[in-house]
């Protein structure tokens, strides 16, 4: 007779410090009170389960930004995952003070490849085993390097560079603990969907791998995804929802017999609020209000970033502060540093902070037209329209693009209503982590970008520069001009 036994696996994945419920139609959205309270409803009626987080805890809120983590944190302890994997915001605050986090967390937090270069010692436990109800559960946490392009920054800390050395490295780990009757095995990954497909393919099925749980992209699914036989979910992004899997395994076969996958929605309609959960973050934003409730500005209506790959209002809005201040011919302002979809139209420090979180310094590039032109034409490539997570940028006024991708060639590639010539010297602001990962954002080192002149700081601060302008501007205004149009 098969020894059936169910499991319910829930998953959260870039939280991003979305702590606060919002009010939707009389109804609270979101939030980690009614998470919570969701978890702790599941964990009493069913036994055997287990909740897991898929990266990007930090970030996205000033109530984690303050506190560098350490109120997420602790947040986190009250949440009571049964384990987490570190995604790439983990770094954002040093990954100094990420071992420190570490060590105040009361849930294991796993990755198998970061490790420091010289001795190859890793920085955290590669995986974990819990044990429920006589199941083995095998957890291990993946990172790449096109992800965690942070570590850039840090000479004697690496990972590895891509899916193949990672499926490598889930396999040496698989093999090894595979003795143990492992009876599940689960992937917590922060690479993205598109490339939990491509690891899953790499997979070989002797390693025992039933389930890739995901993160970085923000993908909403409507069901799993099936890979070589390796079922691939993901969970959106924030608060406002959490993924659901009813598994029946059989322990003596060790493996999945039948499954159930949903992403189910955090309200007020179906899930019971953490009291103790919300005072503890009531504690943390009372503190933070006094702070951050000033008003900058008021917008002459609400401004929209709606997605990375297009130009977009608020994009062009911050891209223009930071060109008028800096005096340069062009900034490129990375798409993925504006984390909100709307702002406005009445603007509080807060929002700003939790809309535009990465407070870096801006970088001057003297570059040719030619080498400008190499630079965009990578930013557009393929892969970015095929749904690959790349980095993005939004232009500063006076830039115009024009670009077939049938053709793969720009019609227009104009500033200030002039053609760009190759020969000519223009000067372009960067944020300091795209100025640091210039390869991953242009497909070219930064040797080859400084050629004509060193780059230098022109701000410490990009935050700096947006509140000064908002806070002495009324009525400000932004739209969508065609600087960017693709055929």
């Amino acid at each position: 007779m098969e020894n059936l036994k169910k499991l319910v696996l829930l998953h959260s994945n870039d939280l991003h410090g979305d702590f606060l419920s919002e009010e939707n139609d009389k109804k609270l959205i979101g939030g980690v009170s009614l998470l919570s309270g969701y978890i702790s409803q599941t964990r009493r009626e069913e036994p055997n389960t287990l909740y897991c987080i898929a990266g990007d805890m930090f970030r996205g809120s000033v109530i984690d930004s303050e506190y560098q983590g350490i109120s997420t944190i602790e947040i986190m302890n009250t949440l009571s995952p049964d384990v987490v994997t570190v995604g790439n915001h983990e770094t954002d605050y040093g990954l100094a003070h990420l071992l420190f986090l570490e060590k105040c967390a009361k849930f294991p937090i796993i990755n198998a490849n970061l490790y420091i270069r010289t001795n190859h010692a890793r920085l955290f436990r590669p995986h974990v085993i819990i044990e429920v109800d006589g199941m083995k559960i095998l957890f291990i946490g993946i990172l790449t390097e096109e992800v965690l392009a942070q570590t850039k920054n840090d000479g004697l800390v690496g990972t590895f560079v891509n899916v193949e050395e990672a499926a490598t490295e889930v396999g040496k780990i698989c093999n090894t603990y595979n003795a143990t009757d492992i009876d599940l095995t689960v992937l917590l990954t922060h690479i993205g969907f598109e490339e939990d497909k491509k690891l899953a393919r790499r997979l070989d099925p002797a390693w025992g791998v039933d389930v890739i749980i995901g993160g970085h992209s923000h993908t909403f699914l409507e069901k799993p995804e099936v890979v070589n036989g390796v079922l691939i979910v993901q969970a959106g992004v924030g608060t406002d929802q959490i993924g659901r899997f009813d598994l029946t395994v059989n322990t003596d076969e060790n493996r999945v017999t039948d499954y159930q996958w949903q992403c189910i929605p955090i309200d007020s309609a179906h899930c019971p609020r953490d009291k103790e959960l919300e005072d503890l973050i009531e504690t943390y934003k009372s503190k933070t209000d006094e702070k951050y409730s000033r008003v900058i500005t008021r917008f002459h209506k609400k401004l929209t970033h709606p997605a990375r790959t297009r130009e977009t209002e608020l994009g062009n809005l911050f891209a223009d502060i930071m060109k008028r201040s800096l005096n340069i011919d062009l900034m490129l302002l990375g798409s993925g540093s504006i984390r909100c979809e709307e702002l406005g139209p009445i603007l509080l420090y807060s929002d700003l902070c939790e809309a535009f979180p990465y407070d870096d310094e801006i970088y001057m590039l003297t570059v040719t037209g030619e080498t400008l032109k190499k630079m965009i034409f990578y930013m557009l490539r393929d892969e970015v329209w095929e749904g690959a997570h790349c980095e993005f940028y939004q232009f500063s006024e006076g830039m115009q693009v024009v670009y077939s991708r049938e053709k793969h060639e720009f019609i227009t590639f104009s500033l200030g209503g002039v053609p760009v010539e190759n020969n000519r010297v223009y000067t372009v602001g960067l944020q300091r982590y795209h100025y640091k990962n210039t390869q991953i954002g242009f497909g070219m080192s930064l040797d080859e970008l400084t050629t004509l002149r060193k780059a230098r700081i022109l701000a410490t601060s990009c935050r700096e520069i947006l509140d000064e302008y908002l806070s002495s501007h009324q009525r400000v205004d932004s739209n969508t001009e065609n600087r960017l149009v693709v055929i």
